[in-house]
């Protein structure tokens, strides 16, 4: 993969300017090196296309309808081939109207909203830190529709479309924000 990191997280920055979205961002690219390891794909790449799928939301200001769309403009001078643009379309299946068909749609969709109820449960802990969260409280969260209601569990579930079971899916993306806890402040 030609682009670097760094082009990726300053083209991020130069769209997105709420750091919660930054830190989403961030934790959605870890999840998905943390996938890519998982399924045999190339980690870079993957976690490129997690780093930047949100790359229009300030554009679009989060429009659902259009929001994923844009995209494609704001990074049409990297080197994106068609599938990680079309992954990052369609993490917002409400914007494309279209179901998700491919692992690394399914993957996208999956790993960058599980971000959202594992960084929900970890402000609920005591110490607010993520070292503490078991993977078996972000389970029960996830039957609880109130918590982080703007978690899509549906989309969560998509993990089981790629061949991940539920519980090994969010210990993976436990694991995976972990990994860069201090990056993401927690």
């Amino acid at each position: 993969m030609e682009q670097s990191r760094e082009k990726a997280l300053s083209r991020l920055r130069e769209h997105v300017k709420n750091e919660k979205t930054i830190v989403h961002c961030l934790a959605s690219e870890a999840v998905m090196r943390a996938l890519a390891g998982r399924l045999g794909e190339d980690a870079d790449r993957w976690g490129l296309t997690g780093l930047l799928h949100d790359v229009d939301v300030e554009v679009t200001d989060a429009d659902p309808k259009v929001h994923a769309l844009k995209a494609g403009e704001l990074l049409s001078d990297f080197d994106f081939d068609a599938e990680m643009l079309d992954a990052i379309r369609m993490h917002n299946d409400e914007a494309t109207g279209l179901p998700r068909s491919t692992t690394f749609q399914h993957a996208l969709a999956a790993g960058e909203t599980i971000t959202g109820l594992i960084y929900a449960t970890t402000l609920v802990y005591p110490d607010k830190k993520i070292e503490s969260v078991k993977y078996k409280s972000v389970r029960k969260r996830m039957k609880e529709k109130a918590f982080a209601a703007s978690v899509n569990r549906e989309h969560i579930l998509e993990c089981e479309k790629i061949g991940i079971p539920l519980d090994e899916f969010i210990q993976l993306s436990v694991d995976a924000m972990r990994g860069i806890a201090g990056e993401i402040g927690l």
